[in-house]
C-alpha cells in the first residue's frame, strides 16, 4: 500500500520562474520546490468571455490576452493571476504554456529579466536559445534533454541578476517533432496549438546565466561568435515583454555575455551534430 500523502498545505512549496505559486497543486509534477524569497503568486480560473480590449500593464496590475481566447489579469497587491476563458482550463494547462505571459509581467515588477528563449545548463551554467517561431528551439532542447543536458526552460527565460529561474518542468512539441524523437505524450489542444509533453527532471541546482545562442538556418552546421552590438539588438526584440527597460545596465550586462550564432540545415540527420557543435561552442 502506498504511503499516504501530507496535506497539500504540510507539502513543501511549489513554484517555477522564481515565483512561489498556490492553488496548483495538481500540478505538482511539472513544478519545482520553491525558495521562501520567491514572490507569492495565486492562480485563480473561472469560465468568462473577458471585457476584450487591449492589453494593458501599470506598475500595480495588468491585463493580456490570450491567443486560445480569453485574458488574465495579474493584481501584483493581492499577488494573484485570474485566467478568464470560455472553456475549461486544466491546471497543468496554466502552469505550462499559459503561466509563461505572467511570469514575464511579474519578473519586470520584481527587477528581473525576460525573454521569449529556451535555455539549457552545462556546468553549472545556462545558456539562453533564441529562435525566432519555427527556428525548431523547442525541438534541439529536447535532443539536448535526451543527451541529459539539464533544461532550464523551453518557451520563457527569466533571469534575476545572473540567476537562471527553471521554469516547469516540460518541453511540448509538435507532432512531428515528437515521433521523430520518440518522445512525449499527446495532450491535445493546450493554449493555441496541439502539443505532444515530454517532461523533464528538474536542473537540481542554482544556475548563473553564461551567455546567448541565436539559431538561424544554413546549408550546414556551424556556430560563429555574435558581436556586442548585435547581441544587444538581438536581445531587445526578444524580451518577454514590451514596456521600457527598468534597469539598463542590468540588460547591458546580460548582453555583454558571450554569444553565439548557431546555424544547421533542415533536416533532421543534423540535429546531432548541431548539438555536437553547439556545446562545443559553450564548452
Amino acid at each position: 500500500m502506498a504511503a499516504a500523502q501530507p496535506p497539500a498545505e504540510q507539502r513543501p512549496g511549489i513554484g517555477a520562474y522564481g515565483l512561489r505559486l498556490a492553488n496548483v497543486e495538481d500540478a505538482r509534477p511539472l513544478l519545482v520546490a520553491a525558495e521562501p524569497g520567491w514572490p507569492a503568486l495565486r492562480v485563480e480560473h473561472r469560465i468568462g468571455l473577458g471585457e476584450g480590449g487591449d492589453e494593458w500593464m501599470t506598475e500595480r496590475a495588468a491585463r493580456l490576452n490570450l491567443q486560445s481566447g480569453g485574458e488574465i489579469l495579474i493584481d501584483r497587491e493581492r499577488g494573484e493571476a485570474t485566467y478568464v476563458v470560455p472553456r475549461q482550463l486544466g491546471t497543468e494547462e496554466i502552469v505550462h504554456p499559459l503561466l509563461a505571459p505572467v511570469a514575464a509581467v511579474t519578473s519586470y515588477w520584481y527587477g528581473r529579466d525576460s525573454f521569449h528563449a529556451g535555455a539549457f545548463a552545462t556546468g553549472g551554467t545556462a545558456w539562453g536559445l533564441i529562435g525566432e517561431r519555427g527556428a525548431g528551439k523547442s525541438t534541439l532542447v529536447a535532443q539536448l534533454a535526451l543527451e541529459g543536458v539539464g533544461i532550464v526552460c523551453d518557451d520563457m527565460l527569466i533571469v534575476e541578476g545572473d540567476r537562471a529561474h527553471e521554469a516547469p518542468r516540460s518541453v511540448d512539441l509538435r507532432q512531428e517533432a515528437a515521433e521523430r524523437l520518440g518522445v512525449g505524450e499527446a495532450i491535445g489542444l493546450v493554449g493555441a496549438r496541439e502539443r505532444w509533453r515530454f517532461r523533464i527532471p528538474e536542473v537540481g541546482r542554482t544556475t548563473r546565466i553564461g551567455g546567448w545562442v541565436f539559431l538561424a538556418w544554413g546549408d550546414s552546421v556551424g556556430a560563429a561568435p555574435v558581436r556586442a552590438p548585435e547581441r544587444f539588438m538581438r536581445l531587445h526584440d526578444n524580451r518577454g515583454t514590451t514596456v521600457p527597460l527598468r534597469d539598463a545596465d542590468a540588460f547591458l550586462a546580460l548582453a555583454s555575455l558571450p554569444a553565439w550564432e548557431l546555424r544547421r540545415p533542415r533536416t533532421w540527420s543534423a540535429l546531432p551534430d548541431a548539438v555536437d557543435c553547439l556545446l562545443d561552442a559553450v564548452g
